[in-house]
């Protein structure tokens, strides 16, 4: 399968209804561990995203550049932690395939993983503070595994997203050590991080613009 810049396109539009849908669900995620407007201010900022798209989808010429655009939006529409980071996520994962319109999956891969690293790099959070890192670290070392080793594709994807989802599960019995739910101590525990959950959603509509591409 090739990725261009179509099928990034429709992968953003995907997510749009999608955190329309889950914006509720995931503010009271956000709220059992302190803020409450994780929801809302994704599906504000992918709202914004939507009127924009075709405009910067024709005025940019390749992947990263179109990207990166999208990633600007979120930078300055989405409000709290979120913006910033997936602001981060969107506007560095093209840095390696500058130029392309088209991607292979490892390529596809490496897309993935250089926005996580700015992820990580922006929130300098690791596996185990309770962050979105939980569910995108090991899931994305996963799919290097899978790509590496030549594992069918959609495959790969398929258990990529089910690593981002148990990565999420596995935020629930831990402490904070980010974010404002570091105030809550113990407190914290037994609620899931919502920027794990979102991580795993937003991927989830990757794949299912995989399988209807």
């Amino acid at each position: 399968m090739v990725y261009n810049k179509e099928f990034f396109k429709n992968f953003i539009l995907r997510l749009i209804p999608m955190f329309e849908e889950h914006r509720d669900y995931l503010s009271k995620l956000d709220s059992d561990i302190g803020d409450g407007d994780h929801g809302v201010n994704m599906s504000i900022g992918f709202r914004e995203v939507e009127k924009q798209l075709d405009k910067i989808y024709e005025e940019t010429e390749d992947i990263a550049s179109f990207y990166k655009k999208v990633g600007m939006i979120i930078l300055g529409k989405v409000g709290g932690a979120a913006g910033p980071l997936y602001g981060s996520l969107f506007m560095k994962a093209g840095d390696d395939v500058k130029g392309k319109n088209e991607l292979s999956f490892s390529e596809l891969v490496g897309f993935i993983d250089n926005g996580v690293k700015a992820i990580e790099a922006r929130g300098k959070a690791v596996v185990g503070d309770k962050t979105m890192v939980d569910a995108l670290r090991p899931a994305v070392d996963k799919l290097k595994e899978s790509a590496e080793s030549g594992k069918d594709e959609l495959e790969s994807f398929e258990a990529f997203v089910e690593e981002l989802k148990a990565g999420s599960d596995r935020t629930i019995p831990l402490i904070a050590k980010k974010g404002r739910a570091m105030r809550l101590g113990e407190r914290a525990i037994g609620f899931r991080d919502p920027g794990s959950f979102s991580s795993y959603l937003i991927y989830q509509e990757m794949l299912k613009e995989m399988k209807n591409a």
